[in-house]
């Protein structure tokens, strides 16, 4: 497993000073237009939750949508976008979360997550863990159960980790 993991982490290029002077974006459309690095990510969330454990993932905008889409249907399960505010056509959950700099809020529509489904949240990056753990909350609003957390790149110096604190954390690659 090592291997691909390396194979996977190659695959990510840094994009100084993006989408602000002073940040390094880890950019992750290599990886994506790579079949079997892209595939072999997709592979090791679902091997890591288990077919038959999840009902419901959710894709944290907009990235979010690109893993957990494929997630979703190794599982079986259903895929719910959670996203900005005012981009869902129907009636909607809200969220407010705080930023570096301010706020920002999500949504999920309302029926979106049934009580005591099984729910697994997939995004690209964790950082600061303000955007997961607002999806969270969303999701036990609704009456699901979150059954994990899982990014694909966790920046571990921003200590995005603490705020998840009670929840099954996975990724796969740490910066």
């Amino acid at each position: 497993m090592s291997d691909t993991i390396e194979r996977v982490k190659s695959l990510i290029r840094d994009i100084p000073d993006f989408p602000q002077p002073g940040i390094v974006f880890k950019d992750i459309t290599p990886l994506l237009a790579d079949e079997d690095a892209f595939s072999s990510v997709i592979d090791l969330i679902v091997v890591h939750y288990g077919r038959g454990n999840i009902d419901k993932v959710v894709g944290i905008e907009a990235r979010g949508f690109i893993l957990a889409s494929p997630v979703a249907y190794h599982f079986g399960a259903g895929f719910v976008p959670v996203r900005k505010a005012g981009k869902l056509p129907w009636k909607t959950e809200r969220e407010e979360y705080a930023l570096e700099y301010g706020t920002a809020v999500l949504e999920v529509h309302t029926d979106a997550i049934r009580p005591g489904e099984r729910v697994l949240i997939v995004d690209d990056v964790l950082a600061t863990g303000g955007t997961a753990a607002a999806t969270a909350r969303l999701v036990e609003r609704l009456g699901g159960k979150v059954t994990g957390i899982s990014c694909l790149v966790e920046l571990e110096f921003l200590k995005g980790r603490v705020n998840l604190a009670g929840y099954d954390f996975f990724s796969l690659i740490s910066y």
